[in-house]
């Protein structure tokens, strides 16, 4: 599962082999979540509403490049928020 992200205690990953809708995935401590790339919503799982609301911030910034290496599958790493 490769990281393309990280900032502020949570960690980004994306599955290339993954089912749709584009998602990717984020884990900070003991929560979980994949966060569809679309809207940045919650799929399934859950995060701190603190949390959330930085991976929606850094997902809109990224939308387009998340969306790129989903449909091409060619792995990099984000700039975090910083």
């Amino acid at each position: 599962m490769p990281e393309i992200s990280r900032f502020f205690g949570i960690i980004v990953y994306m599955f290339f082999n993954d089912h749709n809708p584009p998602h990717f995935k984020v884990k900070c401590g003991e929560f979980e979540a994949n966060i569809l790339i679309e809207n940045g919503n919650v799929l399934n799982g859950e995060l701190p509403a603190s949390k959330l609301k930085l991976v929606q911030a850094w997902a809109e910034i990224h939308k387009e490049e998340l969306a790129i290496m989903w449909t091409t599958k060619e792995f990099h790493k984000i700039k975090p928020l910083s």
